[in-house]
């Protein structure tokens, strides 16, 4: 089973793996709280979404201190 869109192509997108799994779980979340309904699984939705560039994030700090 290939995964679509792949992860290297995503990590073009994030600067982390961690990044892009923090990433899509929130989106996904996200999607599984609208009231219309998703005809694929949302963690698929959210992936395709950060692909497009439709679902970005933003780094609110550096690091852990």
């Amino acid at each position: 089973m290939m995964i679509h869109p792949s992860v290297d192509k995503l990590l073009q997108r994030v600067d982390s793996k961690y990044t892009l799994v923090i990433a899509s779980a929130k989106r996904a979340r996200e999607l599984m709280l609208q009231k219309k309904p998703v005809v694929d699984k949302p963690v698929t939705v959210a992936l395709e979404e950060i692909d497009r560039g439709i679902t970005t994030y933003q780094r609110l700090r550096e690091g852990i201190k």
